[in-house]
């Protein structure tokens, strides 16, 4: 079974794609962060991710740098030979499954907190029923 789960965060904005028979495909790449090591510096994996057809099209709308996901997919590695006649290879992760883990609240901008009304008489502040109370 090839079934690879990684959760991190994208390191630069999705792009989108379309083939020459209009499929749309979305890349990206996610960075997972490992257990810190025994030096204390932390460290990531990289992971090439391409999510095809309409669930990349939701990838590429709403995904942004440095937003947090989860991606489930299968592992594709393949071997190539560069430009200076050097072996190498590459991994992707072909998605199935893309679920956004950041908060509502930092997709859209933040809002500014009105100044409260205070009563001049009485000194107390006016509570509105969206207010959250302090009890």
């Amino acid at each position: 079974m090839n079934r690879l789960t990684i959760i991190g965060n994208l390191v630069r904005p999705p792009e989108l794609r379309t083939t020459q028979s209009g499929i749309s495909v979305c890349s990206f790449t996610v960075a997972v962060n490992r257990r810190r090591t025994g030096n204390g510096q932390p460290e990531a994996d990289f992971f090439n991710v391409s999510v095809w057809r309409e669930l990349g099209e939701t990838c590429a709308k709403y995904l942004a740098k440095g937003r947090k996901v989860a991606v489930v997919g299968s592992v594709s590695v393949r071997s190539y030979t560069n430009r200076d006649g050097n072996p190498g290879a590459t991994m992707e992760v072909l998605a199935s499954e893309v679920e956004f883990l950041s908060p509502r609240e930092e997709q859209q901008a933040p809002k500014p907190n009105p100044a409260p009304v205070v009563d001049q008489q009485t000194g107390m502040q006016q509570v509105t029923m969206d207010d959250d109370l302090p009890f």
